[in-house]
């Protein structure tokens, strides 16, 4: 039964954390709702791995853009000690510096971290969420097509995404989901906007991992729960890869904002749920 469970879960992190339907919308509702949990375990060990499994997705569908950033940081500490930086600035090599600036708004959600993960229980607070994420998907797709990508989005378009990816640290409101729908307002390239919004999560899941270990550390972990473990963190990285992949093909066809019908209906049968059970 755990290792189902484990599945189970994997299933809905794998497939929601990258369309934009919100996994941890997905996962309060399982476990609140229809007590889907990993019998034992301590919910923040699951949860880094969970998430582990989806930042092994995003590397495996970014790799090419991974190692070139990788490629153009060190190449950019070499010019600028050099005193010789190219003009204009090669893409990948200004990418470093739209992810650092998308990713500081979330330090402004540290502080409320405790309250912020504590709304997973209130499942009527995740279904307005959902019902919240419906619209921004909704009318992502009735706004212009956008022709701003890394060479050319402006800093301060990127500083309001980051605060948009910020504002979907809500159970409910989905993070892909609200930065690229932000991103699409802004002006940007829909190929991009998505690209953007992917290579953004790697640090923000990095981030929320390294915060959730000390607690893991000194809980410890059950090795009793380990092939459970396992089972779940493959399943969210193979089912993330997936998603990743339909997204693409999705957004490219300008039909980002048809997950809305869905996000509407989950939303309004997670708070009619909600106070029927």
């Amino acid at each position: 039964m755990s290792i189902f469970s484990a599945i189970i879960l994997g299933v809905i992190q794998g497939v929601a954390e990258f369309l934009p339907i919100s996994s941890s919308g997905h996962l309060a509702i399982a476990q609140n709702l229809f007590g889907i949990k990993l019998e034992g375990s301590t919910d923040g060990t699951f949860d880094i791995l969970l998430h582990l499994g989806t930042l092994f997705a995003v590397f495996v569908a970014y790799w090419p853009d991974i190692v070139d950033m990788i490629k153009e940081f060190f190449l950019g500490i070499r010019d600028i000690a050099k005193k010789s930086t190219p003009v204009p600035v090669p893409p990948n090599r200004r990418m470093i510096l739209l992810i650092i600036i998308g990713t500081l708004p979330l330090f402004l959600i540290l502080p409320i971290k405790d309250y912020i993960e504590g709304l997973s229980a209130n499942t009527v607070v995740v279904g307005a969420a959902l019902l919240v994420t419906g619209v921004l998907l909704f009318f992502s797709d009735r706004h212009n097509q956008g022709k701003k990508n890394a060479s050319t989005v402006r800093l301060r378009d990127v500083a309001i995404i980051g605060v948009a990816q910020a504002f979907a640290t809500m159970p409910g409101i989905s993070r892909s989901g609200t930065t690229v729908s932000v991103g699409c307002y802004l002006g940007l390239d829909r190929r991009f906007a998505l690209r953007y919004s992917f290579l953004m999560s790697i640090p923000a899941i990095l981030g929320a991992n390294i915060l959730n270990l000390k607690d893991c550390i000194e809980t410890g972990v059950d090795p009793a729960l380990i092939p459970a473990y396992i089972s779940g963190m493959v399943t969210a990285a193979v089912l993330g890869y997936l998603s990743i992949r339909l997204l693409k093909l999705v957004t490219e066809k300008g039909k980002f904002g048809a997950f809305a019908y869905y996000c509407w209906t989950v939303g309004a049968l997670t708070i009619l749920l909600s106070f029927v059970l």
